[in-house]
C-alpha cells in the first residue's frame, strides 16, 4: 500500500473498546443524537465480561463471573430487560467454607446459622451490617457522578463538594465519627472488634481485599469494603448470574447501544488516537483505516490509552510519569472446571451451590496467602470466590455435567519463575486445595482452565492483568482516579475521554463509569 489510506468515515464519537463500559457510554452518546462508532478488537463484545466456551460443551463467564454492582436505575434507564437480560438467580447467597469446619450461611439478616457458634456474633452482625451500610449509602452519591475538582469557581464543583459535605453531616455524630474513624483503617482491626468467630471474620474480610493488592492488615482495607457496599445500595444488583452468563449482559448492552443508533465494529484493533492541532481527531485501525471523529472516548485502561494509542509525545512529561507508575498490576486469576458431576462440599447442602461460596477460613488464612504475593509468589494456601453457575443455568453445561467458575488470590503478574513454567503447578494446587473441601473433586474434572494475571492481561487487553485497570486505593480514587489531570474522564488532549474501569468510580461491572463519562461529554459538548 503506497501513501496514507483514505479517511472513510466520521462520526461525532468513536468510542475504543466494546468492554460493558464502552457499551454503556455508546448508548446514552446515542441517546443524546450524536452518531457513535464503538470499535472492539475481539470478535465479540462484552470485554471481561463475556460468555466463552473453555471445554467441548462447557460455557463459562471469562471474566467476572457476577452481576453485582450495576445500579438498579442503569438496568432500568437502558431497559435492558427488553434487550434479553434475564436472571439465572438473583440475590444469591453466600456462604463460608473451610476445611475440616462446617459451613456458615452469612446473613446479617438472618443471623440464626451463626447463633449456633456464637450468640455474640449472631447479635452484633446485623448491627455491624446496618451501620457500614449507613455509611456507604453516603458514599454511593458520589460514585455516580463525575468527581468535582479542587481550587476552581465553577458553580457545579462548589455545589458537588457542598452535597457531599451534607451528606456527611447527615449521618449524625456518631456515624460521622465513626467513618473518620475507620476509613483508613486496616479491615482486620475493624473485625477484631465487632467478632470472635474466624469463619465469619474471613468471610466479611474476604470482599475488603478482593480484587485488590492489599491483605486484611493493609490499611485502607476498610475503603475497599466501604466502597464494594457503596455499590450496593440504593437499587444496586445484589448478587445475580445472567442466563447465558455475564456476555448476556454485554449482549443486552450492545442491543440497548445499536437500538439507540451506535454502530458497533468487532475485529476491529484501534493501532493509534489521531491528534491534530492538539486535538483528538478520530483514530487509526491496525488495518490501516483512518476513522475521524469529533471525540474519541477510551474504555481501554489508562497506560493502554496514553503511552501506546495516544503516545507520551502529546502529553507532558509529569503527567506520563504519572500514568507509568500507576499500580495496575493484577493478584487475582481465573479457574475455571469442566466437571463430569455436581460438586459436592462437605457439609454443605447441594442448594447452597445456588450461590457464592467463599473459601478464606480467616483473617490469619488471608494475610499468610497475602504473605506471599509481596515477593512474587503465587499463594500456598489461596482464598477463592466459587460459584458452579451450571446449577442455576443448565445451558452452560451439558446434560448432568457442571462448570466451577473461582476467583482465586494471590496470583501476582510479575511472578518469580514466571507463568510459563508455574502455571500447571498453581492450577494443581488450586484443584488440591478445593479436593479439601470438596472430596472427590479432582476425579470429576474433565478439563481445567487458568487465567493468571498475564493470561487476563492478553485475552482481554487490560495491561496487568488488573481487572480494575489501576488498583483500586485511596492514592487512586475519586478526585485523583486514575492521575491528577484525567480524573473528571477528561484528558490533557482535547476531545479525549477516559470510560473505563480504571477512571472514576472503578472496576466491577457496575456501566457507571460508562454512564459517567458520557453525561460529562454531553454536558461539556453542549
Amino acid at each position: 500500500m503506497s501513501g496514507a489510506p483514505a479517511i472513510d468515515a466520521r462520526y461525532d464519537c468513536i468510542v475504543i473498546g466494546g468492554g460493558h463500559n464502552g457499551l454503556v457510554c455508546a448508548a446514552y452518546l446515542a441517546r443524546s443524537g450524536r452518531s457513535v462508532l464503538v470499535l472492539e478488537a475481539a470478535n465479540q463484545v462484552g470485554g471481561a465480561a463475556v460468555t466463552r466456551e473453555f471445554a467441548t460443551g462447557f460455557r463459562v463467564s471469562a471474566g467476572a463471573h457476577l452481576l453485582h454492582l450495576m445500579p438498579g436505575s442503569l438496568i432500568s434507564d437502558l431497559d435492558l430487560e427488553a434487550c434479553g437480560l434475564r436472571l439465572a438467580a438473583a440475590r444469591m447467597p453466600t456462604t463460608a467454607i473451610a476445611p475440616d469446619v462446617l459451613p456458615l450461611a452469612i446473613d446479617p439478616h438472618d443471623p440464626a446459622a451463626l447463633a449456633a457458634r456464637s450468640s455474640a456474633d449472631a447479635a452484633a452482625l446485623p448491627v455491624y451490617h446496618a451501620r457500614l451500610r449507613r455509611l456507604a449509602a453516603a458514599m454511593q452519591p458520589v460514585l455516580e457522578n463525575a468527581p468535582p475538582r479542587l481550587g476552581t469557581d465553577s458553580w457545579r464543583d462548589r455545589l458537588s463538594w457542598l452535597r457531599l459535605g451534607w451528606r456527611i453531616r447527615r449521618l449524625g455524630r456518631r456515624d460521622m465519627r465513626e467513618l473518620l474513624r475507620i476509613g483508613g483503617m486496616c479491615v482486620q482491626d475493624l473485625l477484631d472488634e465487632h467478632f470472635e468467630t474466624p469463619l465469619l471474620k474471613g468471610a466479611l474480610g474476604f470482599d475488603a481485599v478482593l480484587g485488590t493488592n492489599a491483605g486484611p492488615r493493609s490499611p485502607g482495607s476498610v475503603f475497599s469494603l466501604l466502597y464494594r457496599m457503596a455499590a450496593e445500595v440504593r437499587g444496586g444488583s445484589a448478587l445475580a448470574q445472567p442466563v447465558g452468563g455475564l456476555g448476556a449482559l454485554s449482549d443486552a448492552l450492545a442491543r440497548a447501544a445499536v437500538a439507540a443508533g451506535a454502530a458497533i465494529r468487532s475485529d476491529s484493533i484501534v493501532e493509534r488516537i489521531i491528534v491534530r492541532d492538539d486535538r483528538a481527531a478520530g483514530v487509526v485501525l491496525k488495518s490501516g483505516e483512518r476513522i475521524r471523529a469529533a471525540y474519541v472516548i477510551s474504555n481501554a485502561d489508562p497506560k493502554t490509552t496514553f503511552l501506546q494509542l495516544l503516545g507520551g509525545e502529546y502529553l507532558d512529561t509529569g503527567f506520563v510519569r504519572r500514568i507509568a507508575h500507576l499500580r495496575a498490576r493484577g493478584v487475582t486469576a481465573k479457574l475455571h472446571l469442566a466437571l463430569n458431576r455436581l460438586p459436592r462440599f462437605s457439609g454443605l447442602p447441594d442448594t447452597a451451590l445456588t450461590g457464592r461460596l467463599l473459601l478464606s477460613p480467616s483473617l490469619e488464612y488471608i494475610e499468610r496467602a497475602f504473605n506471599h504475593a509481596k515477593y512474587g509468589e503465587f499463594s500456598s494456601a489461596p482464598i477463592f470466590e466459587i460459584t458452579v453457575p451450571s446449577v442455576n443455568d443448565a445451558s452452560l453445561a451439558p446434560a448432568g455435567r457442571h462448570v466451577l467458575s473461582a476467583v482465586v488470590q494471590y496470583a501476582p503478574y510479575e511472578l518469580a519463575g514466571g507463568w510459563q513454567h508455574e502455571h500447571q503447578r498453581f492450577t494443581d494446587l488450586l484443584i488440591d486445595t478445593l479436593e479439601r473441601c470438596a472430596p472427590g473433586l479432582r476425579s470429576s474434572v474433565e478439563a481445567a482452565e487458568l487465567l493468571s494475571p498475564p493470561d487476563i492481561e492478553r485475552e482481554f487487553r487490560i495491561s496487568g492483568g488488573h481487572w480494575h485497570h489501576a488498583e483500586l486505593a485511596l492514592d487512586q480514587f475519586f478526585i485523583v482516579r486514575p492521575v491528577p489531570g484525567a480524573a473528571q474522564y477528561r484528558t490533557p488532549v482535547g476531545g479525549l475521554y477516559l470510560c473505563g474501569a480504571g477512571c472514576h468510580p472503578g472496576g466491577g461491572v457496575m456501566g457507571i463509569a460508562g454512564r459517567n463519562a458520557a453525561r460529562q461529554l454531553i454536558r461539556e459538548a453542549a
